[in-house]
């Protein structure tokens, strides 16, 4: 077959399509990375590990974990009615006190006190005080680290979110899992690095600028997958004879690389283009296969909730993040919570009916995540995170009613696996759980913690854009929690 008849399109029309013979390279490229040439065409330059933006890379240091899940508790779970424990609260209902706080009804000198509303009690062999709201993770304890003295930047969701999720209050830098799939790449090329799983009344606040990938390629960006139908939208093979599918693949090629010319060609970004199709071909057999739980015993089942309300959707969850960190995945971020007041964590009305439905909904699953990971012996190499953009005040917000309004001066978040210290908490809140007294942890030394369980430098780990080497953690030096590491 000569030139002129592949594709009915000439030499000079198919040579300025594909830019010169570059979409060739890049064809070249992928063929060579998976092993169609030989070690030979690698050896020659013709293509490297590098022509993927995702390849593996080893850590900087020691990694003592390969996968992260971030469990997010979406709206502000009240920390002094999960997991921080406060006697002296008891009996003080309705009581005015002098108290300093900050949330999204501004900035108050003395507020009304709202007792929690559950019984905590001990566990583990640790002793760690936990409320009735959690019986399940409360068994769990001696594998959990907390630290009871988080601080927000902001006490308004979307900024908290942007921060706990990017390091920045504002929109349009890279999330966490697109960072640590920068530094890492990924070890499944059938799957995307960083998967996210949202909670079925939708999305939260601010949307995909949580899980966006910033200033970096779009590769890295967080992928959303359903644990029920089609795990990812837009992925099945679209209709048309093979002719007409390589009559499309020459044109977008051809599109990519007329804009990639002028000025010049940018070949970071089009291997980023390149890798990313090929991801989604991959994917249209992986994902579902990833999604299938006709492979998991009823016993497994059970565990998660999964069939049964109200565990059903957050237990399958879990259990598919379960089944993705053993396929490589690297991060992966589960929603607790989506919409706004009391589809989330949010409670400012009713915090019984509140904290009652979504803890009813993920207590039994995140317990199940943890029992699971540990039988098969994944903990150690999957870190697990659990909390939300901020906590929640002792005081109520309004003059009747036991709502909550937003409390970023000091809240409850917890860390399992990877490396991390069981049975530890550190860090406290004052007697009313107002605010971080002793060991105020801020946002930024949680991102170092996680990158370095992962084996990255988070002090070092850096991305040129804008003239800056751009990081996670911003531009002054950060330790990780060194309290709650192994």
């Amino acid at each position: 077959m000569t030139m002129r008849n592949f594709c009915n399109r000439t030499r000079r029309q198919f040579l300025w399509e594909t830019g010169a013979g570059f979409g060739a390279t890049a064809l070249a490229g992928m063929l060579a990375g998976d092993g169609f040439f030989g070690s030979s065409a690698a050896a020659s330059g013709l293509a490297g590990a590098d022509a993927n933006p995702l390849a593996p890379k080893s850590p900087s240091g020691t990694a003592k974990a390969k996968s992260v899940i971030f469990l997010f508790m979406y709206g502000g779970p009240s920390h002094i009615d999960t997991f921080d424990y406060k006697p002296n609260l008891v009996g003080m209902d309705n009581k005015s006190v002098a108290v300093k706080t900050f949330g999204r009804g501004g900035k108050k000198n003395e507020g009304r006190i709202v007792e929690p509303r559950w019984k905590f009690k001990q566990y583990g062999q640790c002793g760690k005080w936990v409320s009735d709201l959690f019986p399940h993770v409360a068994e769990c304890v001696d594998d959990i680290a907390f630290v009871h003295s988080m601080q927000a930047d902001s006490p308004i969701h979307g900024s908290a979110m942007l921060m706990m999720n990017s390091g920045k209050l504002i929109s349009g830098s890279p999330a966490m899992g697109s960072w640590v799939n920068y530094g890492l790449g990924t070890m499944n090329e059938n799957l995307p690095g960083f998967v996210v799983m949202l909670d079925p009344t939708g999305g939260p606040i601010s949307g995909a600028k949580n899980w966006s990938s910033g200033y970096m390629p779009a590769t890295y960006q967080g992928a959303t997958f359903k644990h029920e139908g089609a795990p990812v939208l837009n992925l099945s093979r679209p209709a048309g004879t093979t002719r007409e599918l390589q009559r499309d693949m020459l044109d977008t090629l051809g599109d990519i690389n007329r804009r990639h010319m002028q000025p010049r060609i940018d070949n970071t970004d089009l291997a980023a283009r390149i890798a990313s199709y090929e991801l989604a071909y991959k994917m249209q057999v992986s994902a579902p296969e990833a999604v299938d739980f006709a492979q998991e015993s009823q016993g497994t089942l059970d565990m998660y909730g999964v069939g049964r309300e109200p565990t059903h959707h957050f237990g399958s969850q879990c259990l598919l993040a379960r089944r993705l960190v053993e396929r490589g995945v690297r991060f992966i971020q589960v929603y607790s919570g989506g919409n706004h007041i009391d589809h989330n964590w949010d409670a400012h009305g009713d915090l019984e009916f509140n904290h009652n439905k979504h803890a009813g909904e993920t207590d039994q699953p995140v317990a199940a995540l943890l029992r699971d990971l540990k039988q098969r012996g994944m903990l150690d190499e999957t870190l697990v995170v659990w909390g939300g953009e901020f906590g929640r005040q002792p005081t109520a917000e309004y003059a009747k009613g036991t709502g909550r309004d937003h409390n970023s001066y000091g809240f409850t978040m917890w860390m399992a696996g990877g490396g991390i210290k069981g049975g530890v908490s550190i860090g406290q809140t004052d007697e009313l759980g107002s605010r971080a007294v002793e060991r105020p942890t801020e946002v930024k030394e949680l991102h170092a913690t996680v990158l370095k369980q992962l084996g990255l430098d988070p002090n070092h780990l850096s991305y040129f854009y804008n003239g800056l080497d751009q990081k996670l953690v911003g531009v002054e030096h950060v330790e990780p929690i060194h309290e709650i590491i192994a």
